[in-house]
């Protein structure tokens, strides 16, 4: 069976297309409260996984051993534009590690935020590793190898140590066996694994609800408070995540991850959220988690206002028109109950 309809496209009042997808609510007993279509299907978390990729760091005491900040936890945690304030935040995570830019290797990528990307080439430069919107999580990686004296020419190899450990720590936080992951190389080379939507929601479950032992359970808060105090941090200006954020957390927390995957927690609540969108498109995975965030009832309208238009956006053609507009299905989440 497909998957339903969770995001329509209209022209003119046209349905000229739409985007189908998965969407799985889990409480703090893994119970599904609330789902769309097949929550057991296969696909990587990407970038919402970093959420968990930067907790062995956090739990073998580096942010002890290195003095790192909640705004630089943040940003290992973040998908970032490449703004000059995180460019910053990423040097100052590799100075306190005794390495630099030239350690960094997620590949380069012209920053997400065309206002920066336009600035190099207008000054002959090309970008570098740091300007990848992964780099802030490939130097908690290499925080990781410095703190446990592994080599860092090779910290992307799955087979690394590093690696291995967060292998593990993504096993328990997903509850998912590892002998069923499928091992892959995310957009910067980094290893993802393969896990069901399922899981997926268990995972931003058990950051704000788990039975964990104690450091374990104190590095999800960390991630939940780095997060929450510095969104721009996981993203940017005009990026959902960041704007999410800076009106919802800590009540809500949210994470992009390429190919239509968006991931949330809510920590009072004690659930978890995973949105999948089954053609990979981005904008529909934020369509559909700004109706759940609508449909949860924990905000006012006046409150969501400045993220309405991500639940209804304008589509604009090149001479400015308004000649449509991309919107989750009405009533997609009618049934929910986060009480």
């Amino acid at each position: 069976m497909q998957n339903p309809i969770l995001v329509e496209v209209y022209r003119a009042n046209v349905l000229e297309s739409f985007h189908r997808g998965a969407i799985c609510v889990v409480n703090e007993n893994n119970e599904i409260i609330f789902s769309k279509g097949n929550v057991e299907q296969i696909c990587y978390p990407r970038s919402a996984m970093k959420f968990i990729q930067v907790l062995p760091l956090i739990v073998l005491g580096g942010i002890e051993k290195f003095g790192f900040t909640l705004q630089e936890i943040a940003i290992m945690c973040g998908s970032h534009n490449a703004e000059q304030e995180h460019l910053t935040v990423v040097e100052s995570i590799l100075s306190k590690i005794g390495l630099n830019k030239n350690d960094l290797f997620c590949g380069p990528q012209y920053p997400s935020s065309k206002r920066d990307a336009d600035q190099l080439i207008r000054n002959n430069k090309k970008p570098e590793h740091i300007h990848n919107n992964c780099s802030g999580k490939h130097a908690g990686m290499l925080a990781l190898c410095q703190l446990m004296n592994a080599p860092i020419h090779d910290y992307i190899n799955p087979d690394h140590a590093i690696q291995q450990l967060i292998l593990e720590y993504v096993e328990k936080i997903y509850e998912y066996p590892k002998e069923k992951m499928v091992t892959a190389l995310d957009g910067c080379s980094a290893p993802i694994y393969s896990i069901p939507v399922l899981n997926q929601s268990i995972a931003f479950k058990n950051l704000v609800s788990n039975h964990y032992e104690e450091k374990l359970t104190n590095a999800c808060k960390i991630v939940m408070e780095a997060v929450s105090k510095y969104p721009f941090m996981v993203a940017g200006s005009k990026r959902y995540c960041t704007d999410m954020m800076q009106i919802t957390a800590p009540q809500i927390i949210g994470k992009t991850g390429a190919e239509g995957i968006f991931c949330m927690s809510l920590p009072e609540q004690k659930l978890g959220v995973c949105i999948k969108i089954d053609d990979g498109k981005m904008l529909p995975q934020y369509n559909v988690a700004q109706a759940f965030v609508e449909a949860t009832g924990l905000f006012s309208h006046e409150t969501l206002k400045p993220l309405h238009h991500y639940l209804q956006e304008p589509l604009i053609n090149f001479n400015k028109y308004t000649v449509g507009e991309i919107k989750a299905v009405n009533g997609l989440f009618d049934g929910l109950k986060i009480g």
